[in-house]
């Protein structure tokens, strides 16, 4: 992909839960590489951006394209009709997610966390996807915990492995979704110290929904606020958590900015 296109598009997005319109007429796009943080108070389809990424949940009206191609719909007869789950499947490759919850398998190892989905999705040879395993765990500090299961493991090292575990697939994009809202207050400072190394040290797609607002500022090239479904205002951070334009940003950020 030329370096000049995006690497995710929304185009006049829209997704519904009933009668309640989670996301509004969403347009935006990210560049290959940049680090985008979404704020916003709870219910404003933060998070939901990040479960249509992941096909989690289906757009209603609009297109997401992610490196060139779209997301939930597929060109059929020079047509786009929507897509079906093999095509899905190979878009999502290019795609980790890290969760809140961690969704590490607790009958396997580390190892296996980290090998299953390269070797059988990838198609990587054991030996290999052992080898990648390795270098991450190395990275993420929990090299002697390889064959150990996640219930011997503490919050922070267990959300350590599933960061991991999104890199062993070799992502284009990274999808954090507050994950550092099931830690102790303690592990918290850890696994953020992680992530900037990893946004520091790879031209990884970072979008990062968190309340950590330290965080956002010191991570993130651009900030966008939600609000309503609808992006409120975005910019970089030194701007938007200085100088935000919008009364519903200041009023945000008061709100949680008094609660650290």
């Amino acid at each position: 992909m030329p370096p000049s296109e995006p690497m995710i598009v929304f185009d006049r997005v829209q997704k519904r839960f009933g009668d309640t319109v989670v996301c509004s007429e969403l347009d935006f796009t990210v560049a290959p590489g940049e680090h985008v943080t979404l704020i916003g108070p709870s219910g404003s389809g933060k998070t939901t951006i990040l479960r249509l990424l992941m096909t989690l949940e289906q757009v209603d009206t609009g297109t997401i394209s992610v490196a060139g191609r779209p997301l939930s719909h597929m060109e059929r007869n020079g047509s786009l009709v929507p897509a079906d789950e093999r095509y899905q499947r190979e878009i999502r490759k290019r795609i980790g997610m890290v969760f809140q919850q961690f969704n590490l398998f607790p009958n396997m190892t580390v190892r296996g966390n980290l090998t299953e989905a390269p070797i059988r999705v990838l198609g990587l040879p054991r030996d290999e996807a052992d080898a990648r395993a390795a270098e991450l765990l190395e990275l993420v500090g929990l090299a002697d915990r390889i064959d150990e299961h996640p219930t011997r493991l503490s919050g922070g090292q267990q959300q350590r492995v599933a960061i991991a575990r999104a890199l062993a697939m070799r992502p284009d994009v990274l999808l954090l979704d507050e994950v550092t809202s099931a830690l102790d207050p303690e592990l918290v400072a850890g696994v953020l110290a992680l992530l900037r190394e990893i946004g520091a040290s790879t031209d990884i797609t970072i979008l990062c929904v968190t309340h950590e607002m330290g965080f956002a500022r010191d991570f993130a090239h651009r900030v966008m606020m939600f609000d309503g479904g609808r992006v409120l205002e975005q910019g970089p951070p030194a701007q938007l958590f200085t100088e935000p334009r919008e009364a519903r940003t200041r009023e945000f950020l008061r709100a949680v900015l008094s609660r650290g």
